[in-house]
């Protein structure tokens, strides 16, 4: 009997040895030999990636553009020697008051009236280019809010943009936006695929980031056609 249980505690050590021998030296010699190795049976690492996706609705960005500039849009009225009304919008390029609008909406000898986010402050018009058609304003307020240029190197047929004009209605000062694409452009001009009135030329053409694409001429068809932002910003000198 004695001798049955030296038998069985033999073997328990013996397979426990076994196991050890085999786990920390046979194994790994074997699995580093070249058959074992082209078949690799270790685990393979896991890697794990963390991917977080933004997405950012395309309605959403077009709001929060307009927010961005709508206080830099102004109204431009204007009353001509004749007794014509004109109306159009013009946009504040430097917070010290310089306004950029076209020429068509201040011809010389009429009375102009600017609307700034609410009020009617004192101008001084500095200079037009009738080929152009822009006209540069200054006005005696300070603090203004500002847009910022878009780049025209990286303008492409397709890219989404809206304009932006404040008029003045019988019921007050009324913002109105229009959105479409770039149909075509050049370094004379951005047409698009939107129509609006005409009593919203001089409206500020802008990208989805809020950002100038040119001022809006608007033709007798009522295509929207935008005097690009380089020759804008030769114009204003910056």
């Amino acid at each position: 009997m004695l001798k049955n249980i030296f038998k069985i505690i033999a073997v328990f050590v013996l397979g426990i040895g076994g196991g050890i021998f085999a786990d920390q030296i046979l194994w790994p010699y074997f699995i580093e030999r070249p058959l074992f190795y082209e078949y690799r049976l270790e685990g393979a690492p896991i890697y794990i990636t963390e991917r977080n996706e933004i997405v950012i609705q395309e309605n959403t960005a077009l709001r929060d553009a307009i927010e961005k500039v709508e206080k830099a849009v102004v109204t431009v009225r204007t009353k001509t020697n004749t007794g014509k009304i004109l109306t159009g919008s013009g946009l504040i390029v430097s917070s010290d008051g310089l306004i950029i609008t076209l020429a068509e909406l201040v011809p010389q000898g009429a009375n102009f009236t600017f609307f700034v986010d609410g009020k009617v402050p004192r101008y001084q018009i500095l200079k037009r280019d009738l080929k152009e058609n822009l006209a540069l304003v200054k006005i005696e307020e300070t603090n203004l809010a500002t847009v910022g240029f878009a780049d025209f190197d990286k303008l492409r047929i397709g890219e989404r943009v809206f304009l932006l004009g404040a008029i003045l209605e019988t019921k007050g000062l009324q913002k109105i936006v229009n959105q479409g694409i770039v149909r075509t452009f050049d370094e004379e001009s951005v047409e698009t695929n939107i129509f609006e009135e005409y009593k919203l030329k001089g409206s500020p053409l802008f990208n989805i980031e809020g950002g100038l694409v040119g001022m809006s001429i608007i033709d007798s068809q009522g295509k929207v056609i935008a005097i690009p932002v380089t020759k804008i910003k030769e114009f204003c000198g910056f």
